[in-house]
């Protein structure tokens, strides 16, 4: 099966009645897609009863893919708010509970910042996070080039599919060692991760600006692009069961266009999503 969907699902007007408050957009997003990356869990490991509401808003079959706590993934700057990395990663496990025990965890994402290279020190630390995740699915997905360099390319690759990672492949500005080129190599048989960032150049390594999050995935695709995507999608299907697509170019407001789009392409129509709410003054 193909999920498409977006990350979050707090900024996106296009798929909204006016008016919207804040703590029903999940419901209204879930009327849409069948999926969804649950951002928010980078800035803060998230209270159970948070979860628990998110999981009672959603249809039965409904996937959350929920990106790991930045503590765990190395961005955090300053000393991480535990009393050490094990307890840092229990309280992750504990909080996620509700999403495994409702059939609704697609995956964890564990995305690696930019400076996170291809060396003994990193490899370790990825056996070490696999090891913490024990049976849970959990994806992988690099920022930085070395790992899919010519001389560590096939040994990345085969890394991934021994320790159980899933390949989150990219689609992103080729912008230096800072970006990875999209490799369509599933690692896992069961489940694959796309995620598209946009194609912003210019705006993915202005990060010293203090607007840079509002230019960093500012990019619409456009129809050729897309279809490209549809052709890839469907040679990964050939050879892994599940294909997650996650959009998220939407430092604009794109991503929800542009994922509707991507399922016309794909012809993709869901049939059990949730109701879609009257907006009686649009």
């Amino acid at each position: 099966m193909i999920y498409v969907g977006l990350t979050g699902w707090g900024d996106h007007p296009t798929i909204y009645p006016s008016g919207l408050a804040a703590k029903d957009k999940l419901q209204a997003y879930a009327a849409h897609f069948p999926t969804v990356e649950v951002d928010s869990y980078f800035y803060a490991i998230q209270p159970r009863k948070n979860v628990e509401k998110w999981v009672k808003e959603t249809p039965r079959s409904f996937q959350f893919i929920v990106k790991a706590y930045q503590g765990m993934t190395g961005h955090q700057r300053g000393e991480i708010p535990y009393e050490s990395k094990e307890e840092m990663f229990d309280e992750f496990l504990e909080s996620i509970q509700p999403f495994m025990e409702a059939g609704k965890l697609a995956m964890v994402l564990f995305q690696f910042p930019p400076w996170f290279d291809c060396k003994k020190d990193h490899v370790r630390y990825l056996r070490w996070c696999r090891e913490k995740m024990g049976d849970i699915p959990v994806a992988l997905e690099f920022r930085h080039r070395s790992w899919f360099s010519p001389s560590f390319y096939e040994k990345t690759l085969k890394f991934m599919e021994e320790e159980r990672w899933i390949h989150s492949i990219c689609d992103e500005p080729q912008a230096g060692e800072g970006s990875v080129p999209t490799v369509l190599h599933p690692t896992d048989r069961e489940k694959t991760l796309v995620r598209l960032h946009g194609r912003n150049v210019y705006g993915w390594n202005k990060r010293d600006e203090e607007n840079w999050r509002s230019v960093r995935y500012l990019y619409r695709y456009n129809e050729k692009e897309l279809s490209e995507w549809v052709e890839h999608v469907q040679t990964l299907q050939k050879t892994c069961k599940h294909i997650y697509v996650l959009f998220n170019n939407n430092s604009g407001g794109d991503a929800a266009d542009n994922a509707k789009q991507f399922l016309q392409l794909l012809n993709i129509e869901y049939t059990e999503l949730a109701p879609r709410q009257l907006d009686f003054f649009s």
